[in-house]
């Protein structure tokens, strides 16, 4: 709302509510930052400079929250029904609250948060707001059809309230108040209806007397504030998109802040510049203004917060300046009715942007040419010094470059020589001054490096089950770095690609990693390059066949035919062959069969059989019969890759040896 301050009552012995004041406290914060805010709804914001503390009220919930400078809550104070307008005493050790749900103003100690009184208003209903001008604290109140202003004076050993001082203005409902406690003037604007009217009001003799009081180009005013010297008031409202400017002394509109959208907020800093708070959800929200000015000096967009498309927007009259200048604070709500104070730095200081323009690629060593511009809403000079900073794979925590100035209208020109290679970035820098913050903007140029060669060997080789491997990268000439990085990723295990080895490569440019292959395995060689060698990765790819073993069992011997050694089994016995691989999840060994007829092994059916989880698998081979007397038989398990065959790919087909079998009687 206003600038609220009032004298420290002498007296503080008088009538207490039946209200009760709870405080909970926290430890502050020490950085700026924004925060959410445990709050149902927000009327007013006031600043306590001396304490460095944020009031706000609450009067959905009822209560009073306390921030420290960074938005940290340090205290509730609750227990206020229907809480709305505060002020602060000139010392900032009072805090002064209208509280609507019990028609009276509470004041409360700020070093320990405790009530200190709570002060009758003599029939005056509703208290709405509050603004200190003329040694006294002024209130509105009243519910429609009929508001009012009234005076609290605590400079006395009593307290002494005088309401109904509207005079000849009417409002249908209790207005809100801005004041210039220095030249006493103090201003209503009605909140409610489209009517627009405006009062002002000269209370320097200790009793409101009317002076300009008319409708003006605005409505349902949310927030007033009166420039320092109290020659004008700056409204915010629904209607019309800006915020106006009138002169205290005729109400004629002597200048308008465009600030373009809904104005929900204002406050003037001690200095007379001017924020202009709007609802905004898809542009700035908080424009800063010189007084006077046409042109923000910065604006401040909150962010989306909320379930929506748009950004989150200013709680309509929760604007407040810091009193010496240095901050702003703000209290958004988003699209869940989520509230958070927002305090805004270095809001006297126009913000400059500095766009940098380098060529998208060059060649190492080959000069090149930056060219940017320095835009600020207060104009820079030219000659204004910038200072220009190379990062490269040489400089990753950068390099100066000599300082650059500006020409006129900002823009700028630098010309430099990359002996890096990769991304070279370009950032140029404004150190800020009194009038201006500190900016930066950068660009990013792709700088080329020389491939190198960089090999590896075993390339599409397959090995047997769990054989230690080598695999040799062989890297060409670099610039600097010799290292080179050797990483495996096998099949099936979920590990990914994980290091095998890591090193410089010797005096041939080698070096090698060993992988036990125990499945189908990629092999990466990666090297990673320098500031004039390019990174560089090759991969090969080698098979790990499956672990294959199988025997017959049951037989009642062994013994040769020949050079081969047989099973030799009864024609009623039932044989077992037996396979053992490798396990994986679903995996199937084929079982294939052969016989010895007219001189040659003949093959007979193949067939696949599951393998249990540890990968064993039995085969009931079944009683041969009278008909397989005399006759050689021989099997062997086979793993074959593939989802359609032993069920998965992790490793590289493989045989197991067969194993022979002679029926006898």
């Amino acid at each position: 709302m206003r600038r609220r301050t009032l004298t420290t009552a002498t007296a503080l012995a008088v009538l207490f509510s039946s209200a009760t004041l709870s405080v909970v406290t926290a430890g502050s914060a020490s950085a700026d930052t924004s925060k959410v805010l445990s709050l149902k709804s927000a009327a007013d914001v006031v600043v306590d400079g001396v304490h460095q503390r944020v009031y706000i009220s609450d009067p959905t919930a009822g209560k009073i929250v306390v921030t420290d400078y960074a938005g940290t809550t340090v205290a509730t104070l609750s227990g206020l029904t229907g809480v709305d307008g505060l002020a602060l005493s000139d010392d900032s050790g009072q805090l002064y609250a209208a509280v609507a749900g019990t028609d009276r103003i509470v004041s409360v100690e700020t070093s320990t948060y405790t009530q200190t009184a709570s002060y009758d208003l003599g029939g005056a209903d509703s208290p709405h707001d509050l603004a200190s001008a003329g040694g006294k604290l002024w209130f509105s109140y009243g519910v429609a059809p009929g508001g009012a202003i009234g005076s609290l004076d605590l400079s006395g050993a009593e307290p002494v309230v005088a309401p109904a001082q509207t005079g000849n203005a009417s409002f249908y409902t209790a207005p809100v108040l801005a004041s210039d406690p220095d030249s006493g003037v103090l201003v209503a604007g009605e909140e409610s209806t489209t009517s627009g009217i405006l009062a002002v009001y000269d209370v320097s003799g200790g009793t409101a007397a009317l002076g300009a009081y008319k409708s003006v180009d605005a409505s349902f005013f949310d927030q007033l504030a009166v420039s320092p010297d109290g020659t004008q008031v700056v409204t915010a409202s629904g209607y019309p998109y800006a915020h106006p400017a009138f002169s205290t002394t005729d109400l004629s509109e002597v200048g308008r802040y465009p600030s373009g959208d809904y104005g929900s907020g204002v406050a003037i800093a001690p200095d007379g510049t001017v924020a202009a708070g709007t609802s905004s959800w898809y542009g700035p929200d908080i424009h800063v203004y010189r007084q006077g000015s046409t042109t923000p000096l910065r604006e401040y967009d909150f962010p989306n917060t909320g379930g929506t498309t748009g950004g989150d927007t200013l709680a309509d009259g929760a604007l407040a300046w810091a009193p010496d200048g240095s901050r702003i604070f703000a209290v958004s709500v988003n699209s869940n009715n989520v509230y958070s104070l927002r305090v805004l730095t270095d809001p006297v200081r126009s913000l400059p942007t500095i766009t940098v323009s380098a060529p998208s690629s060059t060649t190492r060593g080959k000069a090149l040419t930056v060219t940017g511009e320095i835009a600020a809403t207060v104009a820079l000079p030219a000659g204004t010094p910038l200072t220009v900073t190379r990062t490269d794979l040489d400089y990753p925590k950068g390099k100066s470059l000599p300082t650059i100035t500006t020409k006129a209208g900002g823009a700028f020109s630098f010309t430099d020589t990359p002996s890096a290679g990769g991304t070279v970035t370009y950032k140029v820098s404004y150190a800020g001054d009194a009038t201006h913050s500190a900016a930066n903007g950068s660009d990013k140029v792709a700088v080329s490096r020389t491939t190198p060669s960089l090999s590896m060997t075993n390339n599409k080789k397959v090995f047997t089950y769990g054989k230690p491997v080598a695999f040799t990268a062989t890297l060409g000439a670099t610039y600097k770095n010799r290292t080179v990085k050797i990483y495996a990723d096998r099949a099936g295990d979920g590990k990914g690609r994980y290091l095998i080895k890591s090193g410089n490569v010797n005096s041939k440019g080698q070096i090698a990693g060993t992988l036990n292959m125990y499945r189908d395995s990629s092999v990466y060689a990666v090297y990673d390059g320098d500031a004039r060698t390019a990174s560089r990765t090759v991969t090969v790819w080698a098979g790990g066949q499956a672990k294959v073993v199988t025997s017959i069992s049951r037989q009642y011997k062994n013994a040769k035919i020949g050079s081969t050694t047989y099973a030799y089994v009864h024609k009623t016995s039932q044989p077992y062959f037996n396979t053992t691989m490798n396990p994986y999840p679903g995996r199937k060994q084929r079982m294939d069969v052969q016989i010895y007829y007219k001189g040659a092994w003949r093959s007979g059916d193949s067939e696949y059989f599951k393998l249990s989880s540890s990968g064993q698998s039995v085969v009931n081979l079944g009683k041969p019969g009278s008909g397989s007397v005399g006759y050689k038989f021989r099997f062997r398990s086979a793993y074959i890759k593939g989802a359609g065959y032993s069920g998965d790919g992790v490793n590289s087909t493989a045989y197991g040896s067969w194993k022979y079998m002679y029926v006898t009687n």
